[in-house]
């Protein structure tokens, strides 16, 4: 009996470190600060067809309305209530998504907001996405209920109630002194917002009745926002009163995905490891490392990248949500800082992205953007909070699609660009093959290949490569899937002979629009 019962655990552990995406999608997409409508119908006619697994959905519970600066995309991280009505729809229309999204195998992950409420500083009154009524000054979120028994105002121990330090320049190494900046980080407010009591039973069946109401519309999982303000059991406490996802979309007894927002960047007390028990996390160096490699800034080279993943100082791969970059650091928030590619750089971040989604380390999100007018004062974008495409009222622009696919409203819609989403593919393509067949020539040339199903090769150098390499890859002419695609029986970019022997070779100039070539055996002529 015993020995089932650890199996159970065991088992219950594990399973919410799988994504629950169909099999063969192994990539999802934040489609950051989308309206519901909106996201279901590009599951239908775009993430379904071309094998995305989910959508990462922005919070979708009720926030407090900020008019000073005017509704800025930070908003949705300060909750008023459980409630799902926001700029992205109300509840009926969250319904349809989820449906809708689960019914062409695309799984929706909601981003849980559960360490904190509003900034203290919110007021009080009904200017909220629901119209529910609060006071943050007397802690009262009548909507929820909360009330002043609920927060942690009485366990932080700096003078101000917030965060002063996040242990990065202890000097003396005490234990006591350790858990002094781990107990700051976890019970003090995070930048003003009022941090929930989680030790609290009732805090706890609070959070984990809102996720409950989440997971029988049907969503697939969770990232927990600013996981690393919160105890890990805390946080294991809330999940261990989650139910089993929606059987009618899912296995049954089916666990919901958990990936926890753990900023890690070394040099702190608080660990990424230590919330494993729990479900996976946030690999934060990964952007941060990829960018200075792919930028060759600090004598970094791609050479380099020949033991990427844990070789690198990160969390094991099974443990590891991976991405370029999200929605905090794209705007120099979070962790990162200058080395983070964005949209803004095309031609790095396509490489970089092309590079994740090829390399088997890791969970993979890509991210999907809005444009915003950045204004540089001292080295600082002044226009970091600036919120969705808005009409006058306030309301979130719908993303339209123009006739070349991309989107418009100023909607990036990184996803939909030709290299990234035929990468998405890519790594359906290859999944479960071998990291193979690496060659770099010292510098920032390399390529490598995922067994017998696919190859990728980089020149990131500042002059022409010409090289033959080993690809692993039967004999064929194959469409590269990055200066176009397979159409039919036709490719619309480069093609590549691969002999009987698995060579081929390889032409990329130093000034081509991308300056990567990706071949797998479903792009074989």
């Amino acid at each position: 009996m015993q020995v089932l019962l650890l199996l159970a655990a065991v088992g219950f552990c594990w399973a919410q470190y799988n994504p629950n995406t169909l099999s063969g999608r192994t990539s999802i997409v934040h489609l950051f600060e989308w309206r519901w409508a909106d996201i279901a119908l590009e599951c239908e006619r775009y993430l379904a067809p071309n094998g995305f697994g989910g959508v990462q959905v922005s919070p979708p519970n009720e926030n407090i309305v900020i008019t000073n600066p005017s509704r800025p995309w930070w908003e949705r991280y300060q909750p008023i209530s459980y409630k799902l009505c926001t700029r992205s729809g109300n509840e009926n229309e969250f319904r349809d998504m989820v449906t809708r999204c689960n019914n062409v195998g695309v799984h929706i992950y909601v981003d849980a907001v559960v360490n904190h409420m509003c900034g203290a500083a919110g007021g009080s009154g009904t200017h909220s996405t629901c119209g529910s009524y609060f006071n943050a000054g007397n802690r009262d979120f009548p909507a929820v209920p909360y009330s002043g028994w609920d927060f942690n105002d009485g366990k932080c121990r700096t003078g101000s109630g917030e965060i002063e330090n996040y242990g990065d320049v202890y000097q003396s190494g005490t234990s006591k002194l350790f858990f002094f900046f781990i107990t700051l980080v976890r019970d003090c407010r995070l930048v003003s917002l009022l941090d929930l009591a989680l030790e609290k039973d009732y805090v706890r069946s609070k959070v984990a009745e809102y996720m409950n109401y989440l997971i029988d519309i049907g969503v697939a999982g969770f990232r927990i926002d600013a996981a690393k303000h919160m105890w890990p059991g805390d946080i294991r406490a809330f999940l261990d009163k989650l139910k089993n996802l929606n059987s009618k979309w899912f296995s049954a007894g089916t666990k919901p995905f958990i990936y926890q927002e753990v900023i890690d960047l070394g040099g702190e007390p608080i660990k990424g490891s230590d919330y494993f028990g729990n479900g996976r996390v946030t690999e934060f160096k990964y952007g941060a490392k990829l960018g200075t490699v792919i930028r060759k800034w600090n004598g970094e080279k791609m050479a380099y990248l020949k033991n990427w993943g844990e070789g690198w100082g990160f969390v094991p791969s099974d443990r590891a949500l991976v991405f370029v970059d999200n929605h905090d650091n794209q705007r120099g928030h979070g962790a990162g800082g200058a080395s983070i590619l964005t949209f803004w750089d095309p031609r790095l971040y396509k490489m970089a992205v092309g590079f994740m989604l090829a390399h088997p380390y890791g969970f993979t999100r890509v991210m999907s953007s809005f444009r915003w007018p950045r204004s540089f004062v001292n080295g600082r974008d002044v226009n970091d909070w600036i919120g969705p495409p808005s009409n006058s009222d306030g309301s979130t622009k719908p993303v339209t699609i123009n006739a070349d696919t991309t989107c418009g409203n100023d909607w990036v819609c990184e996803h939909r660009w030709r290299q990234i989403k035929n990468m998405v593919i890519f790594r359906n393509v290859v999944d479960g093959q071998p990291f193979s067949n690496w060659w770099d020539n010292g510098s920032n040339q390399v390529a490598f290949g995922r067994g017998n199903k696919g190859f990728i090769v980089f020149n990131n150098d500042d002059w022409n490569m010409n090289i033959h390499l080993q690809t692993g890859l039967p004999a064929g002419t194959y469409c590269d899937v990055i200066s176009g695609q397979k159409e039919g029986n036709k490719c619309t970019g480069k093609q590549v002979y691969v002999s009987g022997d698995g060579m081929a070779n390889f032409q990329i100039s130093t000034n081509a629009e991308d300056p990567f070539v990706a071949i797998h055996v479903d792009a074989k002529l």
